[in-house]
């Protein structure tokens, strides 16, 4: 078990007389890189004063650590995920004081979001640095994810992800270490340790009072504790980290200990919480002033030279924030620019120019198969989940002999972990490879929440396009099985809800061939609903498509054509519907059933052409009738359509409750045949 904590007998820190390497030509520029980044912060205080800026959360005491770990790595060629802090190391690796009030006052200039978040989510594709989110804790997972994709791609890259010590009370900090331990990754994980996660202080986050004791027990992880306000004996460690990581040596773990030299952010008061005695200690321990002093003592810098820097660097800054804050503001017009990739990079797939007409084929076969011929065609794809590497091939068999085809590099096995699952995912994809990976159930997506609506549906529209995640999501979803409570839900309305995300919902072998094959091809992310009581149902199979068959999302289906009434369904209830239609043929009313086959982007234009035509319409969902993702297609259909309707719009959907086990419980619970017939059967007569 490899442990690493600072002493004067490390090999790595007994280079101090030559700096560790670094002129003193760096260690000037080190010193005006802090002294920049705290000068900022300043005039930034001052500007919220002054009612033209909004915000502020300062890394004022952080920046010897963060300098330190920029200076040991390459702009450019390695990566780093950073957290709100990071502004010391943001400069120290290219990004320019500019940037940093463009981003403070929010200005369409900015070159990290544009204007879209808060201030202090810096970030550069050119640097390598994907645009941060605000919670905290969620960039460990995606940090794993890029180092993966280094190990994978087998560069010497290294990543950098960092934190306040607050962020590793969070469940996929660990995730994350347990992943980058057992892999051996080039991660670098650099836990900046203020003593304070708002108010909340360090004794009340961990036993013992330090994660960097709690992180003891996994293997293969270099840990290093550190006072992160020595700059030199920062560097030092940075330094090993490096070297350890780029040797394939495994991740580290730096624990640097800091001080907080303002409040939380501009709206916290930390005197409100903290002792006067507290406070004093931690000016004692200004990064910048120990650097001052060592410069001074080692006649690098006279203290005259020291203040002569410290007005010219502060007039540079009042005259770049002057400069800015002309600069001008997002147009109200762009706010929904970039939620999806611009038409002109999307990928160009050529949709449907074959026809299905091979062997009748299940749909889950269908799966299986689109997911070896899309992996012969790109080497970066990669599969990954629980229990789908073979011999197991998944608990449907829907990745069955991928991983003996394509080797355990691209096809491997996860821990049972779903924020793991999809927050690497995240990682490898912004590296540029493409992963598709599966959730067991529907259910069981759910620790991956955040992952998902924080970070992988949002990344397009956060960083103003400069970032994408074309991550495929597979899980299998919906009842009629026994399943019970968890393995019975269906989840497309919440996951409607969160834009910069496709979803599909086939119906049947072809579509699900055709759609996933488009989905793995797409630059958005896309979450792909497999109903899998349709897996093996010998009325969804259908002549399988060939390999170069790709079906557009967004473009429904009419299984039946009718003058009389319209059914909108999707999944398992198009069967319902189609049944119900051959029914209502008997009796002289022609029903029309439309098969959604993807619910983002919905083909509203399909479904309204119908509801025009037959003025009656029946919107079937499997999901709760309360905030089912039928609701948002009755609401669609009222506003666009009133004045077409001959009766009121229909709703047929399972009860508001969780599904049950037993089979008579379940058929209570979930639309049944009868119940789409009664509906056509009182809306004819309306």
């Amino acid at each position: 078990m490899a442990k690493k904590k600072v002493n004067g007998e490390k090999d790595y820190l007994k280079d101090i007389d030559n700096y560790f390497g670094l002129s003193e030509v760096q260690l000037i520029e080190a010193y005006k890189y802090m002294l920049t980044t705290r000068l900022t912060d300043d005039r930034i205080e001052t500007l919220i004063k002054q009612g033209k800026a909004g915000f502020l959360i300062s890394g004022s005491g952080h920046e010897g650590i963060q300098v330190a770990t920029a200076m040991a790595m390459r702009p450019g060629k390695d990566w780093f995920y950073t957290y709100y802090r990071d502004d010391a190391l943001a400069l120290a690796l290219g990004l320019t004081v500019e940037n940093i009030f463009q981003s403070t006052l929010g200005k369409a200039t900015c070159p990290f979001t544009g204007g879209r978040q808060m201030p202090s989510h810096l970030g550069s594709k050119s640097l390598r640095m994907p645009i941060p989110s605000s919670p905290t804790g969620s960039q460990y997972l995606q940090a794993v994810g890029t180092a993966l994709s280094c190990k994978f791609r087998n560069t010497d890259e290294i990543v950098y992800v960092s934190g306040g010590e607050g962020s590793t009370a969070e469940g996929e900090f660990y995730e994350a270490i347990n992943w980058a331990s057992r892999e051996m990754l080039p991660v670098i994980f650099c836990i900046q340790n203020n003593k304070f996660a708002i108010s909340v202080p360090v004794e009340h986050q961990h036993t013992g009072g330090s994660v960097y004791k709690l992180t003891a027990g996994f293997e293969n992880l270099n840990r290093f504790q550190v006072d992160g306000t020595d700059f030199l004996q920062s560097y030092a460690v940075a330094k090993e980290a490096v070297r350890l990581a780029r040797e394939g040596k495994g991740p580290s773990l730096i624990y640097a200990d800091v001080v907080r030299l303002r409040s939380h952010s501009a709206s916290d008061v930390q005197e409100k919480y903290r002792s006067k005695e507290s406070l004093e200690e931690d000016l004692k321990n200004d990064p910048i002033i120990k650097l001052e002093k060592f410069l001074v003592e080692h006649n690098i810098l006279s203290q005259d030279k020291i203040d002569e820097m410290k007005i010219e660097i502060a007039n540079d800054i009042l005259r770049i924030a002057d400069e800015v804050f002309t600069q001008p503001n997002p147009e109200a017009s762009t706010v929904e620019d970039f939620m999806y990739c611009p038409d002109d990079e999307q990928n160009k797939i050529e949709y449907e120019k074959t026809t299905p007409e091979g062997a009748p084929v299940v749909m889950v076969d269908a799966i299986t198969h689109a997911l070896h011929e899309e992996m012969e065609k790109n080497p970066d794809m990669v599969i990954y989940g629980e229990d789908i590497a073979d011999g197991k091939g998944g608990v449907f068999t829907a990745t069955k002999g991928l991983s003996t085809k394509f080797g355990s590099k691209r096809v491997f096995n996860s821990p049972l972990a779903e924020a793991s699952i999809v927050g690497t995912a995240i990682g490898l994809s912004l590296t540029g490879l493409k992963p598709v990976v599966e959730i067991q159930f529907a259910d069981y997506i759910f620790p991956a929440m955040m992952q998902i609506r924080d970070e992988l549906v949002m990344y397009r529209y956060r960083s103003n396009n400069q970032f994408s995640c074309p991550v495929t999501i597979r899980a299998a979803c919906g009842g009629y099985i026994g399943g019970g409570h968890y393995h019975s839900q269906n989840i497309e309305a919440i996951f409607a809800k969160c834009p910069g995300m496709y979803i599909a919902y086939p119906s049947n072998a072809a579509d699900a061939k055709g759609l996933l094959k488009t989905a793995v091809n797409l630059n958005d992310p896309v979450l792909f609903l497999e109903h899998k009581f349709l897996y093996r149902q010998p009325y969804a199979k259908s002549p399988e498509p060939d390999a170069d068959y790709y079906l557009p999302f967004g473009k429904a289906a009419i299984k039946r054509a009718g003058d009389d009434i319209t059914i909108v369904a999707y999944g398992a209830m198009v069967e319902k519907g189609i049944r119900a239609s051959k029914e209502m043929e008997k009796r002289g009313v022609g029903v029309e059933v439309i098969d959604l086959r993807t619910i983002v982007p919905l083909d509203s234009e399909t479904i309204l052409k119908s509801v025009k035509k037959t003025g009656k319409v029946i919107v079937v969902y499997e999901d709760s009738r309360f905030m089912g993702f039928g609701s948002e297609i009755v609401a669609q259909i009222s506003e666009q359509a009133f004045e077409y309707l001959d009766a009121p719009i229909k709703r047929v959907a399972g009860l508001n409750v969780h599904v049950p086990f037993h089979p008579n419980l379940e058929k209570a619970a979930l639309p049944q045949d009868d119940w789409v017939l009664k509906a056509c059967e009182e809306i004819a007569a309306y």
